[in-house]
């Protein structure tokens, strides 16, 4: 009987087996990105190792997706650069603690539906710019210091240490899953590169990861209204950024694992890590899709494979260094290109005939946007924009008007199709004023009015009408229309069908 436990409130059961390996594999996966990233964003190593502890740890533990993999990202990294070349690190603090403050904000106000306005064409390309990212990541592994590729012994050595990790992850699992593959792969080439003194780069040739418990350590900055207008800008990044990356990276592994977390609780405690990292010296972050993969590709499932991957991070920063630094570069290059191939969204592309060429345009947007600025914030806003305005031009054409006159001589104009600011104009061109009878009927019975644009179309048609002596009334409009319509009282007919109760998107609701 393989031993299970329920942890925490998250109401499944847990194979001890399956998350301590998968946690120690994601431990020893997020030490040269944490520290690839705090380089890049111009930090000290231990910034970034301090960043993915506390992260993790928090995240873990309070977070709405158990099995989800937090740390010090590229994406915050990117944002903070200039902060920090111009201001320093003491201003990297404050901002990450101010960013974490605006996303439990956000946990707190429920902001996190928002999601649901994200479409599937701008979740597909940013998976699949993302996997294309972390792809390209791994190439400075086959270049010197200088940018240039290895010479060709070493290349070689690297290529076949890559492939060899490559072929275990994905052979293993056909033969046994006893063993987490990713693990067993870096095992075996740490093994083989120590056992034949195989000259490849490692850990320890990036940087050192010698450190301490991470410091407790309140920013020196002057407390201003400058300094704030100085970090705003960055932290309203930081927190956008970290939410959006955050969430979706959610909504992939929900699917993965056919569950569904909680994305306002996962924002809150995004915001608690990030002021917590403020306070660690670390650089902030968000969730990892890559380590996210890893781990449930590993059958994680519940908070603590993320505990672990956190305190066995820890214990390589205080104790374990010069062990770590020895772990071969090729392993965890040939993990991370398996977790690209595995994150590329490959029926996306089958699917290219077969989707419209709205949502096949948003899907290469995205993902050009994420490989080529490296904002996923960006890409996603901008997939989401156009998604909108493709969708807002698609119904603005499909508002009709069915016109009949009955035996009394009244004119009846049904209408059919949203009628919001796009549709107006199409709405509009449908009446023929000076050539209709004296009485005529608009039934919105088929319709809905969204906005208030649709509502002051529908008082402009009633104008004219007016203002050509002739009787409009208008049937089946939901209260709210009615109080927002000019001389509503004169103008609403007495409906033998009931009103509808929907509501009208205003300023004021």
């Amino acid at each position: 009987m393989k031993p299970y436990i329920k942890l925490f409130d998250f109401q499944q059961q847990v194979n001890y087996k399956n998350e301590i390996l998968s946690g120690l594999t994601v431990a020893l996966a997020l030490v040269p990105e944490a520290v690839a990233f705090a380089l890049i964003a111009g930090l000290s190593p231990l910034t970034g190792l301090y960043a993915a502890f506390v992260m993790g740890l928090v995240t873990s533990l309070l977070g709405g997706r158990p099995g989800m993999i937090s740390g010090a990202t590229g994406a915050v990294a990117v944002v903070l650069v200039s902060l920090v070349k111009d201001f320093g690190v003491e201003y990297v603090f404050a901002t990450v603690i101010l960013a974490g403050i605006m996303q439990l904000l956000a946990g707190l106000l429920k902001l996190g539906k928002l999601m649901r306005l994200v479409p599937h064409p701008v979740i597909f390309g940013f998976v699949n710019g993302l996997a294309i990212v972390i792809f390209s990541a791994q190439l400075v592994h086959f270049q010197d210091d200088s940018g240039q590729w290895l010479s060709a012994s070493s290349l070689y050595t690297i290529l076949g240490l890559v492939a060899l990790t490559m072929l275990i992850i994905w052979g293993l699992p056909r033969i046994s899953k006893a063993i987490p593959a990713s693990l067993v792969s870096i095992l075996t080439i740490f093994g083989l590169v120590t056992l034949f003194q195989i000259d490849t780069k490692t850990v320890g040739d990036i940087a050192s990861i010698k450190g301490s418990f991470p410091p407790f350590h309140l920013p020196s900055i002057p407390v201003n209204i400058e300094t704030l207008m100085i970090i705003l800008p960055y932290a309203c990044i930081v927190a956008g950024v970290g939410l959006i990356e955050s969430l979706l990276t959610l909504n992939i592994v929900d699917e993965i694992t056919e569950s569904r977390g909680r994305g306002n609780k996962e924002a809150i405690a995004q915001g608690l890590a990030n002021i917590a990292s403020g306070l660690f010296s670390g650089m902030g972050g968000c969730a990892m899709i890559g380590q996210s993969l890893i781990n449930v590709s590993n059958g994680a499932r519940a908070r603590l494979s993320g505990i672990v991957a956190s305190v066995m991070l820890l214990v390589f920063v205080m104790f374990g260094s010069s062990l770590i630094e020895q772990v071969p570069i090729a392993a965890l290059t040939g993990l991370m290109i398996m977790v690209s191939i595995g994150t590329f969204e490959w029926a996306s592309i089958r699917t290219f005939n077969k989707m419209p060429k709205s949502d096949v345009l948003v899907m290469v947007l995205v993902t050009l946007v994420t490989v080529f600025l490296h904002n996923l914030a960006l890409a996603v806003l901008v997939g989401v924009i156009i998604s909108a305005l493709v969708f807002s031009w698609d119904n603005a054409k499909r508002i009709r008007a069915r016109k009949s006159i009955d035996d009394k001589g009244v004119k009846h104009y049904e209408i059919y199709g949203p009628l919001f600011f796009g549709s107006v104009a199409a709405f509009l061109e449908k009446f023929e004023v000076q050539n209709d009878p004296h009485e005529v009927i608009i039934d919105f019975f088929e319709s809905r009015i969204v906005d208030m644009s649709a509502i002051e179309a529908v008082n402009k048609v009633t104008a004219r009408y007016r203002k050509a002596g002739k009787v409009i009334r208008l049937k089946h409009l939901s209260p709210d229309c009615r109080s927002l319509l000019d001389n509503a009282d004169e103008l609403i007919d007495i409906n033998v069908v009931e009103d509808p109760s929907y509501k009208v998107v205003t300023d004021s609701i």
